[in-house]
């Protein structure tokens, strides 16, 4: 962009006092504007000079389906790939703008709109799309750290200038993806990146507190505010005083506890359960989910005045399947980590394992790439892990001829579940919650295979999860 210049922006709306408002807020913050009344004369605009961001209706002819709108989006996509584009439409549309967002648009807003906060996602969009959130892999690991987020992918790089551009500021970040695709990653990537950096990051899984230790656990509270409130007790916000709180599955957080969260993000103080006082947090929050928020708040689920305060920024990070170059990468990442994690010599992937992996649709992202590799090593036993392996013990989870079908070296798949469980048992020294986490099992699942292999006939577990007694037959 020519520094010399006022960013541009384009307001695309068939309505003319939507135009005005917008144009005389824009103008007012700084900008440029300029308008189009339909897909045909944006183009055109777009064609004759320079714009740095879009602001785009949804709605342009009497059936009001939005496909004019999503057909305009993809034009712009694909003459202007890296133009950023903010869509606009009504609480009753809202689905539609999330179909928008999935097809590349940087965010949303509804009509009627907040002046202020239009203007900061105006002014963060902008600043995420500049050359630097562009940057290339090397680049942005020079200037930030973005160790444990493996890949190159285009769309995993523009996620990654995102954070550079935002983590040092205070502003609330959204998360958004499919389980298993590493948004707490990206959480413990923006806290790093922060001059929060130093003090704690808090991460709380919101999906399970239940309601009536909602107040309890966020807030804390004083001795005697209940009957087994023996002694004060710190809560999450204040643990996370001056550093970042990580709300995950934000979805789930029901409505009555919503109100409750809302205060702390609009003010920056919360009330102990059982305290007279006032207290103060000086929080970073970001926030993480697998849902839609926007059609929970279309729906009722969810309050719009928290959502706005929780997206400020919204991230939303691809689906392993949307990008498979990167699935070489992590696959040998995870492979050789698994195997240091076992105390096992490094292994490597034959280049048609890496093409069926990369093949795979992997529903479960990430999560489910790695228990596939942690699975198959110890299963299979040797350096090198062939297409081959990982297709036999496929099979052997869906139902495949356990006691016959063959796995590697002579055993069956019985005889080398077995001999895994006794290997894992072994590597956590007992420890049957570690031993069923690395196996990718509940423990009630792992209790099972004892019996079944004589390693333990489903016994209790102590506190600290480790086997009540010695365990027979390891080998």
């Amino acid at each position: 962009m020519d520094s010399t210049r006022k960013q541009r922006i384009l307001i695309i709306d068939d309505d003319s006092a939507v135009q005005v408002s917008l144009a005389l807020l824009l103008k007012q913050a700084g900008y440029d504007a300029l308008c189009a009344d339909d897909p045909q004369q944006a183009l055109a605009r777009l064609a004759q000079q320079p714009v740095d961001l879009v602001l785009q209706d949804m709605n342009f002819s009497l059936q009001t389906s939005g496909e004019e709108g999503l057909q305009l989006l993809a034009d712009l996509r694909a003459t202007q790939p890296a133009l950023p584009v903010l869509l606009m439409t009504a609480w009753g549309s809202i689905a539609l703008a999330v179909r928008g967002m999935q097809a590349g648009a940087a965010n949303f807003f509804t009509k009627p709109w907040d002046n202020t906060q239009l203007a900061e996602l105006v002014r963060t969009t902008l600043e995420a799309a500049t050359p630097a959130a562009r940057a290339s892999r090397q680049a942005l690991d020079a200037q930030f750290d973005f160790s444990g987020i493996i890949g190159e992918h285009p769309r995993l790089l523009k996620v990654l200038g995102t954070i550079g551009q935002v983590a040092n500021t205070r502003a609330p970040v959204l998360i958004l993806g499919e389980s298993g695709c590493g948004k707490e990653l990206i959480a413990d990537a923006i806290h790093r990146n922060s001059a929060r950096a130093g003090k704690a990051v808090v991460k709380i899984n919101m999906g399970a507190i239940t309601p009536s230790l909602f107040e309890s656990e966020m807030f804390g509270h004083v001795r005697g505010a209940f009957t087994d409130a023996k002694a004060d007790r710190k809560g999450h916000v204040a643990s996370a005083h001056e550093g970042t709180l990580f709300l995950d599955e934000i979805g789930e957080l029901n409505r009555s506890d919503q109100v409750k969260l809302l205060r702390v993000l609009q003010d920056q103080t919360y009330q102990p359960v059982g305290a007279s006082r006032t207290e103060r947090a000086d929080v970073r929050v970001v926030s993480a989910t697998n849902r839609e928020l926007a059609e929970l708040v279309a729906s009722g689920e969810f309050r719009e005045d928290l959502f706005y305060r929780l997206n400020l920024i919204t991230i939303r990070l691809p689906p392993l399947r949307e990008r498979r170059s990167d699935i070489p990468l992590l696959a040998r990442h995870i492979l050789s980590e698994v195997a240091a994690s076992y105390g096992l010599p490094s292994a490597t992937l034959a280049p048609q394992a890496l093409e069926w992996l990369s093949a795979q649709p992997w529903p479960g992202n990430i999560r489910q790439l790695k228990q596939t590799l942690e699975r198959t090593l110890l299963l299979v036993g040797r350096g090198e892990l062939r297409q081959a392996d990982f297709i036999a013990i496929e099979q052997h989870e869906h139902g495949g001829t356990a006691g016959g079908l063959h796995g590697v070296d002579g055993m069956t798949l019985e005889q080398v579940e077995r001999h895994m469980i006794a290997h894992a048992l072994e590597q956590h020294h007992g420890n049957i919650s570690r031993v069923a986490k690395a196996l990718g099992l509940s423990r009630t699942a792992l209790y099972r295979r004892l019996e079944r292999h004589g390693l333990g006939s489903a016994p209790a577990a102590s506190d600290d999860g480790h086997l009540a007694h010695d365990i027979g037959g390891g080998r």
